[in-house]
């Protein structure tokens, strides 16, 4: 089943969400390795969320 860029932003979106949960929790817990993780996760999330062209064409 295909899905709408609106649709997928939406999943990049949520993604996004729960590395700030796993984040504040890493800073608590002071832990480098996890916050280096979360920041090279973060860095290939929005590489797909602000990609130029969008993956999807509105010619649809």
């Amino acid at each position: 089943m295909l899905m709408t860029e609106k649709e997928y932003n939406g999943i990049l979106m949520d993604q996004l969400s729960l590395l700030e949960e796993i984040e504040r929790v890493a800073k608590k817990a002071d832990c480098k390795p996890v916050l280096e993780e979360i920041e090279f996760k973060r860095a290939q999330i929005y590489r797909k969320l602000y990609q130029k062209p969008p993956l999807i064409s509105n010619e649809q």
